[in-house]
Order: structure tokens, then sequence, then C-alpha cells
């Protein structure tokens, strides 16, 4: 039950759609323009960098700081403090991608789940801030960047889990690895159609000079 909760929190925390409202304070629907997502990478090739920055760190600040909050109250007892914090967590990236109130219809996730990949271990949080940038430098696709940077996460945090470097313990262990990768795979399944693009070479390239 506890976890259904934690979830639930989330998810209302995730329905603070950043992208969304910064874009009727210039006076438009995001989701109209672009690639029609309401996230950070959309409103960066829409409205330019200081938007796409403002709309990233709204969208990581609210996975990050309940997430946060949950494993400090929870820190002494073990199973619970960094297992609830992932299940607050992937109920902000669903609140985030599946807002009811604007007809489930959100963005992809990827700066709510930057918030919880860095509330999880800034080792595996360094790791992917290597790997993102290198990846958009030499293929100017935030989406395959995004992509790999899932595969990390997923990787080190079940490594990190087996080598106990988190308070989690027995069966805590595969409950935790499972979220992960439910985590993971539901953000590469939000990019099924850059995956589809990608394949076809018609994905959209990040344009420096722009």
């Amino acid at each position: 039950m506890e976890r259904v909760i934690f979830l639930l929190a989330g998810y209302v925390l995730g329905l603070i759609q950043t992208g969304y409202i910064f874009g009727k304070t210039k006076n438009i629907d995001i989701r109209e323009y672009g690639s029609g997502n309401a996230g950070a990478t959309n409103t960066l090739r829409v409205l330019g960098k200081k938007a796409g920055f403002i709309v990233f760190l709204g969208d990581f600040l609210k996975a990050l700081i309940p997430c946060l909050l949950v494993r400090y109250f929870f820190r002494s007892e073990p199973n619970t403090g960094d297992i609830y914090m992932l299940y607050t967590g992937f109920g902000v990236v669903l609140g985030h991608s599946y807002p009811f109130y604007l007809k489930f219809k959100g963005g992809k996730g990827v700066a709510s789940i930057a918030g919880i990949l860095t509330a999880v271990d800034l080792r595996i949080t360094l790791v992917c801030l290597i790997v993102f940038p290198l990846i958009v430098a030499l293929t100017r696709y935030v989406s395959l960047a995004s992509i790999a940077v899932m595969f990390c996460f997923a990787s080190m945090s079940i490594l990190f889990v087996y080598l106990n470097y988190f308070n989690v313990v027995g069966n805590g262990r595969i409950e935790f690895a499972v979220l992960v990768c439910v985590i993971a795979v539901f953000s590469i399944y939000r990019h099924k159609s850059n995956i589809q693009r990608l394949i076809s070479g018609t994905e959209n390239k990040i344009n420096f000079k722009k």
C-alpha cells in the first residue's frame, strides 16, 4: 500500500508541466510545435536555449527534490528509503508523460529521470553527464544520447545495488533492480518514434550554431 501511495504522490508532482506552463507564458501550446512533446528538448528547439534550460531545470527538480526527501526520511530503514524513492520518481515520470488534464499528452520524462538518477547515486550521474554530451556532440541526436543514458543508469544501478552501495538487502535488491529496469525501459519506450526515425535516418538533429 505504501508503494502505491508514493507512486500516486509522485504522479501528482509530475503533473507540474514546466514546458506547457512556460509555453503559455509565450502564448503558445508547446505541444503544437516541433515534435509535439511538452519536454525540455522540444522547448529548446522551439523557444531557444534559455527556455530549454528553464524547462529542463523545472522537470529535473520536480523529481530530484521529492526523491531526496523520501530517501532522507526513510534512510534508517533497509529496503524502504531507496525503494520508495524509485516509486516516487517513477510516479513523477508517469505524471509528466501522461498528465490527465492535458489529455495524457506530456513530455518523455528525460529531465525527470535525470532527477531520479541524480538522487540514486552521484557516481552514476557523473558517468551519464559524460555519456550524454559526448553522444550529442558526436551524433547531434539528443534522443540517442537519452537512450544511451538509460542503459548506463540501469546497468550501473544494478551493479551498485549488488555491491551493497545502497541501503537495500535480500529481496529488496531484486525489487530495486526491477524498478530501475522499468524506469529505463519506460523511457526507451517513450522514444519509440525517435528510434524509428533513427533507423530510417530521418531523426531531427540539434543545430549547435542555431
